[in-house]
């Protein structure tokens, strides 16, 4: 039976700005082209990055869709797609913004076959913030067991995994919250040492906490409010490794400060560089998948929101009203 268009409702932005401008649109998708799947939604990730596209602090052509992160059912696909099948369970994380939407025509290749073990909710909760935190703590820079970490927002959706995922390797995690609340949260999830850098210093904290020394790498996902302080927190030769912005870019800076800060590295490093082929992509997915299976890692979906409410769930995420993971449901 031929492809046909189907209606579709998706969420758009035709200028940059607050949660306001985001809008919902109805439109008629057509067949799935050379190389797509069409993907009937059943849940839908929220993360940061949504929020910087949105804003236009990380630019995309206008008028856009959002959302990279997103889990459902296959309808069908185009030609020149051999590994995705009609009816095959679903997720993935990256491509071109427009997951804010129920059903959508997918590059074949960024899609991740879903474990039966794996349900879509945590799919679309937790590939990306998943996979992010496999590549920080395996790659970007690979942790090693017995070592102490610093983690910035260790309450929101990445920083909840990484604290579980860092304590199965037998890493002590020190990570930064901003209540008495989270602190508890990330407690409960493998966090060792939580400060609630609204009430004590962060960076007088990990200093106690490390004798001194400091700790071996920072992971800083909030960027200009933090980027001073976590570069003091280091040890020499210790790497910042910077993954977000969640309050602003950092100042640009005088790299004449990393040797005066003990020989420092500093990277800034996107998960779309980690997972740029296929293989890549699919072996990040197993590693996620296979913690998550195990319970040794569990993706918490604590807030869910109609995906007509998009506007209502980015305001909770950057007014830090959010803890774990957020997902929107078709």
């Amino acid at each position: 039976m031929a492809v046909t268009h189907v209606d579709a409702l998706a969420i758009r932005f035709q200028t940059t700005g607050g949660p306001e401008v985001l809008r919902p649109e109805a439109a008629s998708l057509p067949p799935p082209g050379p190389g797509e799947a069409r993907v009937r939604h059943t849940a839908i990730g929220v993360n940061f990055i949504d929020t910087y596209h949105r804003s236009g602090l990380y630019p995309v052509e206008l008028p856009s869709g959002l959302g990279l992160e997103a889990a459902g059912v296959v309808e069908s696909v185009g030609p020149e797609v051999d590994d995705i099948v009609p009816g095959q369970r679903v997720a993935y994380a990256g491509g071109s913004p427009g997951a804010y939407a129920t059903v959508r025509n997918v590059r074949a290749a960024v899609l991740v076959p879903l474990p039966d073990a794996i349900s879509d909710e945590v799919a679309a909760a937790g590939l990306l913030k998943g996979m992010t935190v496999e590549f920080l703590i395996r790659r970007a820079y690979a942790v090693e067991r017995g070592s102490t970490v610093l983690w910035h927002a260790a309450a929101g959706g990445v920083g909840l995994i990484a604290c579980q995922w860092l304590a199965h390797l037998g890493v002590t995690v020190i990570g930064t919250v901003s209540s008495d609340e989270k602190a508890e949260l990330v407690r409960a999830h493998g966090c060792t040492h939580p400060v609630v850098y609204t009430r004590e210093s962060f960076v007088g904290r990990t200093r106690e906490l490390t004798e001194g020394q400091g700790v071996p790498v920072v992971y800083d996902s909030v960027g200009r409010g933090t980027f001073d302080g976590s570069l003091q927190c280091l040890r020499r030769r210790g790497v910042l490794v910077g993954f977000g912005n969640a309050s602003g870019k950092p100042e640009p800076f005088d790299i004449a400060r990393l040797a005066q800060g003990g020989s420092l590295y500093l990277t800034r490093p996107t998960l779309f560089d980690y997972v740029a082929t296929r293989q890549e992509l699919l072996a990040s997915a197993s590693a996620l998948f296979d913690v998550l299976a195990a319970g040794v890692v569990k993706v918490e979906v604590r807030q869910r929101w109609p995906l007509s409410q998009a506007e209502a769930a980015h305001r909770a995420l950057e007014g830090r009203a959010t803890s774990g993971s957020t997902i929107l449901v078709p």
